[in-house]
């Protein structure tokens, strides 16, 4: 799933759109349709195994503890779902993949490879599901571990190495099991560890509290619902099916060069220039509605933490595309702080959420007076969307976004202050006034906020 929600705490149309998104991505990245999975964190309910099956997804991985009935020696399962197609689960090896992730198998390669022989022998099924970044973030030099395993298994005539997608060609489900609904491989109490204080957290020993992972939920799935219902209803004109269009736009979601996705755009939904402005607010406006719900921002012990900045970055972000579209930024934010302010940090001097927002989420300088003030200093901009023209007399910067041709135009004081790029004496900062009265001092040279 694209952004990595818990997908159980999905609405059924945004489970299909972060399904469909990841489709498309892997499409686009490998040139054809996967044929399995990952879900974020393994979390499943049946409705999400429903969806997975209805879009050509054959199969996925779950935890042990996911699964009731399985089959024995690691075999895959196969689950109905209600519309009566099914889904292959196939449950990983649970101590092994711990070891991995958690224990101390990396340090010793020969010694993993040895073991895995033992256990996968037989013509028995041995899954290891772990992160990627176990392999030299999580576990220094795990990757040369990794590297060293493979190879000596590769080179074994007791196991044979291969992949879920080669194994179920030969080796198909025949067996229903039950899924445990909702679950997921990091939570014991089902997906609670994304909703609710349900125990789940990293340091046992600290005297902490993970009641703030409710009303940070609340929080962006109210300000989610307000986002859907301003995306629909300015929709109207620009797309014939607004949640159709949203569900295409995986197609280049995930292409770096901003005017590549406006490209992509014109071409599908060819219009006005202010037309096609408008269809790719839209439609970002929709892409951040989706990503408030990546999940790092409730699995971690504390509210204020890098996770919730960036999720709640990507809330101020559509906050400012629906004030483009017309909508009322104010009772937008106003929704979303007024859920936050319940929620409390572990800090030394706990903030509650509304503070935290307006402290470490929203820059005292915006994005587009940086690069403004970059581009009247003489400096490159900063690598992103956005791109400033200065005007023949320097007293006016505009700054475009090159995908959703946003633009903000500043006034510039004391223009003749910056005539020579960098020259000495020079004003350490640029004064800009933007198009609400409000004024900003920039230095040009801090570093990107």
């Amino acid at each position: 799933a694209y952004h990595h929600p818990i997908l159980p705490l999905a609405t059924r149309r945004d489970k299909r759109t972060e399904i469909r998104w990841g489709i498309q991505d892997f499409k686009r990245r490998f040139g054809r349709h996967p044929e399995g999975m990952w879900l974020p964190e393994t979390a499943a309910d049946l409705e999400t195994l429903e969806v997975l099956a209805g879009e050509g997804v054959q199969f996925t991985i779950l935890a042990p503890h996911q699964v009731r009935g399985k089959p024995p020696r690691g075999r895959p399962g196969r689950i109905r779902t209600a519309t009566g197609e099914s889904l292959t689960v196939v449950p990983y090896r649970g101590d092994l993949s711990h070891a991995v992730a958690f224990g101390d198998a990396l340090r010793d390669a020969e010694g993993w490879a040895e073991l895995l022989v033992q256990v996968g022998g037989g013509g028995d099924l041995c899954l290891l599901s772990t992160d990627g970044e176990t392999y030299g973030h999580h576990k220094k030099f795990g990757e040369m571990a990794l590297a060293a395993t493979l190879e000596k298994l590769d080179a074994s005539v007791e196991v044979e190495l291969t992949n879920l997608a080669a194994y179920l060609a030969e080796h198909p489900a025949t067996e229903e099991v039950e899924l445990v609904s909702p679950s997921s491989w990091s939570c014991a109490h089902g997906v609670g560890r994304w909703k609710e204080d349900c125990g789940c957290r990293l340091d046992l020993r600290a005297d902490t509290s993970q009641a703030w992972r409710k009303p940070l939920r609340r929080a962006v799935s109210a300000l989610a619902e307000e986002l859907h219902t301003v995306f629909e209803s300015k929709a109207e004109g620009i797309f014939e099916d607004p949640w159709e269009a949203r569900d295409a736009y995986g197609e280049v979601v995930g292409v770096d060069e901003p005017s590549q996705r406006r490209a992509w755009v014109e071409k599908r939904y060819p219009g006005s220039e202010s037309e096609v402005d408008r269809a790719v607010q839209l439609l970002e406006l929709e892409r951040n509605a989706l990503r408030i719900f990546t999940s790092c921002a409730w699995f971690f012990d504390d509210l204020a933490g890098v996770e919730q900045v960036q999720v709640l970055r990507y809330a101020a972000r559509a906050l400012e595309l629906a004030e483009s579209l017309g909508g009322s930024a104010e009772e937008l934010r106003a929704v979303l702080l007024d859920a936050l302010s319940t929620a409390r940090s572990n800090e030394s001097e706990p903030r509650n959420g509304r503070r935290f927002y307006l402290e470490d989420v929203v820059p005292s300088v915006p994005a587009t007076a940086y690069v403004a003030a970059r581009r009247v200093a003489g400096l490159s901009a900063p690598p992103g969307p956005w791109a400033a023209q200065v005007d023949g007399d320097r007293s006016r910067v505009t700054v475009t976004h090159a995908a959703t041709g946003e633009a903000v135009r500043f006034e510039v004081e004391n223009p003749s202050d910056h005539e020579t790029p960098a020259s000495p004496g020079s004003p350490a900062g640029v004064e800009l006034i933007d198009p609400d009265g409000r004024k900003f001092t920039v230095d040009p040279e801090a570093p990107w906020p």
